[in-house]
């Protein structure tokens, strides 16, 4: 029932976004041979530096390909990424994204000592150095926001979130419209960064 209205939920996307339906699920799948080695097979990664895929949101996904496919002259420059995406279609880089969204993300767990101050952060920010909460935008489960183009968190590698979150800070990852990452993260230490990454890792 969940994938079915997944499902349904892509093509309505795609009628809206792009008016064309010449990308499909299938396809995607045979495209995601080459990213099984970093990313898994079922979109759950190998390593916990790399993102798992399973789940996110269609627009999301295909966004950061286009962003990726651009390389120095984009604003999420990755010299692997870019590798794979420059050989990618727009109509290769819609499956692989259709693909991927329906596919059911992982659940993961949260270790002890990062629960309070991961979940503090979290759902109430910090005040003290206007840090704003990450519920606002992601939502309480982590599932982000589908029209906002706010990507799901939930179950993603803490160790991935937390080098995303140091990238935004450091301004090597600028693609976050009117810079709503980079103006969070600017303001938080290595141990806050960490511990929210921690709590959004078992987010479910």
């Amino acid at each position: 029932m969940k994938k079915s209205l997944i499902q349904l939920l892509v093509m309505i996307s795609l009628i809206f976004s792009d008016g064309i339906l010449s990308a499909d699920i299938n396809k995607g799948k045979e495209k995601s041979v080459t990213c099984v080695a970093c990313h898994g097979e079922n979109g759950i990664s190998v390593s916990p530096i790399w993102p798992n895929l399973a789940g996110q949101h269609l627009q999301y996904l295909k966004s950061q390909m286009l962003e990726f496919r651009k390389g120095q002259n984009g604003k999420r420059n990755n010299p692997v990424m870019y590798g794979i995406t420059i050989t990618l279609s727009d109509d290769d880089i819609e499956s692989l994204a259709m693909y991927y969204s329906s596919l059911d993300k992982s659940v993961g767990l949260t270790k002890d000592e990062y629960l309070v101050k991961g979940q503090s952060i979290y759902r109430g920010g910090n005040l003290k150095y206007k840090i704003q909460a990450c519920i606002a935008c992601h939502g309480p489960n982590g599932q982000g926001n589908l029209p906002a183009g706010i990507p799901v968190l939930s179950g993603q590698h803490a160790l991935y979130i937390e080098q995303q979150l140091k990238n935004f800070r450091s301004g090597a990852r600028s693609n976050d419209p009117n810079k709503m990452m980079r103006n969070v993260a600017h303001r938080m230490t290595d141990d806050e960064i960490r511990s929210v990454a921690e709590y959004i890792q078992g987010l479910y």
